[in-house]
């Protein structure tokens, strides 16, 4: 096998199409070749990573998509490597149980997704205690402490999941202020391309061209991060609507940008700024759009072909014969980080992205 290197709202112009060429309209493939595909990718990874890894948030997100892939295929080793994995770690918390880092609650999804199998109260104590101090701790009023927009897909389903176990509306409250403060306060959300900004340092980034930096990667986290909390709680935009309409906004500025290749660029704003496929965004964008379709929030004739794209273009163009995953950009912050980006590039992130897309599209199938 060929050796990989692994890495671990003012008016404003609109977004110009990433390329210009019409595509054929693309079809969806049938559930069975998706989820033969979910398979062949994901037991690449475990075949390869003999050591599940720790409860930081790369592995911990690709954990997540692993759940999915359980819940699709029913297939015992995935269950049986997700609890391999959280017992290694003793269900703990990185960085302990007084951190308020969104990074660190990753794995709280996991331990969460794998307590509905096998409720046992040891699996929840440590991420119920840390959102708890969040919540009820030294400093209740402090809801500054998302200041990247990644910290939205790592913390929020997470806040749900504790106000369903504990029936304390609280941490619904909490989490809408922590959110609000990301998206309001620190303006990472921009309304007028209703895209988001990685974090503030980004604000004012231009690509060599002058345009602006809109991180695809970034802005999948944002887009699974509403569709998992939508997805945990239905209804919940009953009384925080802005939850939908900002997975309405951001499906339409996807719409606008995906290449005729299914893929989404490292800058959204800019397709000539390290151009080329990126796997991690684009995987994280179709999960989003796929639950979004199935859900109503999406109009179906509308998105099902961009998802249908996207899907068929990573399968095409990122997944090996042997079920590696390449053209997931490394760990970063913008579409310079962990360049170049290439059919050897793979991370255990983009992994699970692309499980959680799988797992979404053999539902729409």
């Amino acid at each position: 096998m060929k050796r990989r290197t692994l890495l671990a709202g003012a008016a404003v112009a609109p977004l110009a199409p990433a390329l210009a060429a019409a595509a054929p309209a693309p079809v969806l493939p049938s559930r069975a070749d998706i989820v033969a595909t979910l398979r062949k990718v994901n037991d690449w990874w475990i075949g390869a990573h003999s050591d599940p890894g720790t409860n930081q948030w790369d592995r911990a997100a690709y954990f997540s998509g692993v759940m999915a892939a359980y819940r699709a295929t029913n297939e015992p080793r995935y269950l049986a490597y997700a609890r391999a994995w959280a017992e290694q770690n003793n269900y703990a918390i990185n960085n302990g149980v007084a951190t308020r880092h969104a990074d660190d609650h990753m794995a709280g999804q996991v331990y969460y997704d794998l307590n509905d199998f096998a409720p046992e109260a040891a699996k929840l104590a440590a991420i119920n205690e840390s959102i708890g101090r969040m919540v009820y701790g030294s400093q209740p009023a402090k809801v500054d402490d998302w200041w990247w927009v990644d910290a939205l897909h790592m913390a929020m389903p997470v806040f749900v999941r504790v106000a369903q176990k504990t029936g304390d509306d609280s941490y619904r409250q909490k989490l809408w202020a922590l959110y609000t403060d990301t998206k309001k306060t620190r303006k990472l959300y921009d309304y007028g391309y209703e895209l988001w900004y990685r974090d503030n340092g980004q604000q004012t980034a231009k690509s060599p061209a002058g345009k602006p930096v809109f991180w695809s990667r970034g802005n999948g986290w944002a887009l699974a991060a509403h569709a998992k909390v939508l997805a945990l709680q239905p209804g919940i935009d009953s009384r925080w609507p802005e939850y939908r309409y900002n997975l309405e906004g951001l499906a339409r500025s996807l719409a606008k940008t995906q290449r005729t290749d299914g893929f989404w660029n490292v800058n959204l704003a800019d397709p000539n700024h390290y151009p080329g496929p990126e796997t991690s965004g684009t995987a994280f964008h179709t999960f989003g759009l796929a639950h979004g379709i199935r859900t109503g929030v999406l109009d179906r004739a509308t998105y099902l072909p961009i998802v249908a794209r996207a899907w068929n273009g990573m399968v095409a163009t990122a997944v090996h014969a042997d079920g590696f995953l390449g053209y997931v950009q490394g760990v970063g912050y913008a579409p310079l980080s962990s360049q170049p980006v290439t059919t050897d590039s793979t991370a255990d992130f983009g992994v699970g992205g692309f499980l959680l897309a799988a797992a979404e599209l053999a539902k729409l199938a």
